[in-house]
C-alpha cells in the first residue's frame, strides 16, 4: 500500500515551516550538479547538430509539399 505524500517535504512533518535556501548554498548546489553532467565532445556535438539540421530540412520539405498540394487542391476546387 502506497503512502500519499504529495505536497510534503520528505522527512518533515507538514506542520513545520520550510527554510529558504541561501543564494550561496543554491550556487554551490548548481555547480555540484553541473559537474555531474556528461558534456558532449566536439565530435558528438557536430553529429547531433547535423542530425537536427537534416531532420529540420526534411520536415520543412514535407510541410512545404503538403502546403503546395493543399493550395493547388483548393484552387482546383474553388477556382482561382
Amino acid at each position: 500500500m502506497a503512502i500519499d505524500t504529495r505536497g510534503e517535504t520528505a522527512g518533515k512533518p507538514s506542520g513545520e515551516k520550510k527554510k529558504r535556501t541561501s543564494p550561496a548554498l543554491f550556487y554551490r548546489q548548481v555547480v555540484g550538479e553541473l559537474r555531474k553532467v556528461i558534456w558532449p565532445t566536439r565530435k558528438d556535438l557536430v553529429t547531433y547538430t547535423t542530425v537536427v539540421l537534416v531532420f529540420v530540412v526534411i520536415m520543412v520539405g514535407i510541410i512545404y509539399g503538403l502546403d503546395a498540394a493543399f493550395g493547388w487542391a483548393v484552387l482546383q476546387i474553388f477556382g482561382g
